[in-house]
Parts: C-alpha cells; structure tokens; sequence
C-alpha cells in the first residue's frame, strides 16, 4: 500500500531549503512539547503551561481545535481524562499553527532553546512516523539493496536523512545524537556517502542500533566491505538507495508514509 503513492512527490514542487528547515524544526519542537506533556506528573497542568507559553486563551485554543472551551477545561483540571495520542496531536499542531501564523517567534525561541539549530544544515529531513513499517516495506520505498538484512522483522518508527559530510565537519557527539529524533528505532540515511565506512564507525563508536542503516551514494557494488562486516557484528540492517536525487529521495518519503 505504502507503494501506491510512489511519484506525488516527484509530480508536485519540491521544498527549498528555508520551508524544509522550518518543517524540522517544527518536528522537532513538536517531539519536545509531546515529550514534556506525556512525562508530566499532571497531563492536564502540562498542557495548561503550554497554552500559556504560546499566548493563547482556552476559548482560542478551543476554536482552533473546533471544541468548546469547556472541554479545554476540562482537560487542564483533570476533570476529563488525560488525552490520547490524537487529541494531543491536534493540540500541538494547534499551538504550532497559531504560532506561524503570528511570525514563528516561540517556535523558533524552543528550536534555539533546545540546540536544534546546530544540527539543521547536517540534516535534510527527520520524521516520526504514526505507523510503523517494517524495514522490507522500507528498503522497496527507496529502492534500496538490502546488503544485510536485520535479524527478525525488525520495525522502523521513525527516520533521519542525514548531510554525513555537514555531520562530520560540524556536529559534536551530543549533536550527533540529537539526529535520531525521538527515537533510535528509526532508519538513518546518510547522504553523499563514497563508500559506507564513515557512517559505520561512527555508529559503532556511539554504540547505535538502528533497525536500518542506508547509505545514498555508492553503487552496491563499490560498498566497504568493513562497513558491511561492521553492519552484520551491529545486528544492523544495511540498505543502499538507488534513488538518485536527494531531495526525491526525502518527498516520496514524506508522501508515501
């Protein structure tokens, strides 16, 4: 199924580089709002503060979210349930909207805060993905060559394509962790790559497990042979995407799942 869309990327227009970083950043400040509402002691509470940090009235939170403003109170006293993972979703993308409406000012205040502004010219795209999808169904999205194949049927949550040569010029560790999202059960890609060691070493030396591993670059063929021995001793799936172009590379993920 995920197939079925392949091409609507390529057939609309593509982002420039200013609309794909804001749409990272508000990913990533997203993550961090999620983050903070869920390991709260009170759910409710937590969701009140940001409200507030956005500068917004429970009746305009009501009315963008198409509720009545009772239920927004509801929900911040505890008198309703704590909400589950699509009314929390509309809330921040709520919060998120209004903000860019209004000039992006606090989004792009949490982005610094957090230090995602670091690590955005070392990333080309990241995303959480709401369903998972099993690394096959993964690796055929980008027609990729499984040159090792995970053990078991391992599932990708989330994904990371990542600039390896911004990374390595300009990322400390800290940096580098930061890349993989919310969570490392995600496939990293790894752009402009020659022949696969780099990402390899790196990942060994941070002691990174990721269900999938690709690399966009090289041929199959020219893969280091140590970057395939570093995958199979990893318990790492090892994928090459055959997709040429970077940028269609990140939309037809971005359409397709």
């Amino acid at each position: 199924m995920i197939l079925e869309r392949r091409g609507m990327a390529e057939a609309g227009r593509r982002p420039s580089l200013g609309e794909r970083h804001r749409r990272i950043i508000r990913e990533l400040v997203a993550q961090r709002i999620a983050g903070d509402i869920l390991f709260s002691d009170d759910i409710g509470k937590a969701m009140r503060k940001w409200r507030r940090y956005f500068g917004l009235r429970q009746s305009e939170l009501a009315r963008l979210l198409g509720v009545s403003a009772s239920v927004i109170s509801d929900y911040e006293s505890g008198r309703r349930k704590s909400p589950g993972a699509i009314v929390l979703r509309r809330f921040i993308e709520a919060l998120l909207d209004e903000d860019e409406r209004r000039g992006g000012q606090i989004t792009r205040r949490l982005a610094q805060a957090a230090g995602i502004a670091s690590i955005l010219p070392s990333l080309v795209d990241i995303r959480e993905l709401s369903v998972p999808v099993y690394v096959s169904d993964f690796v055929k999205l980008i027609d990729g060559v499984l040159l090792v194949p995970p053990p078991g049927k391992r599932l990708i949550h989330g994904y990371s394509i990542i600039d390896s040569i911004r990374a390595i010029e300009t990322l400390s560790g800290s940096d580098f962790m930061m890349l993989f999202g919310a969570s490392t059960e995600r496939a990293l890609i790894f752009t402009q790559v020659s022949t696969g060691r780099s990402p390899m070493v790196a990942l060994r030396v941070f002691d990174v497990r990721p269900p999938l591993v690709v690399i966009h670059g090289p041929k199959p063929e020219n893969v280091d042979g140590l970057a395939k021995r570093l995958a199979e001793i990893m318990k790492v799936g090892f994928a090459v995407s055959l997709i040429e172009d970077v940028s269609e590379l990140a939309e037809r993920l971005r359409s397709s799942l």
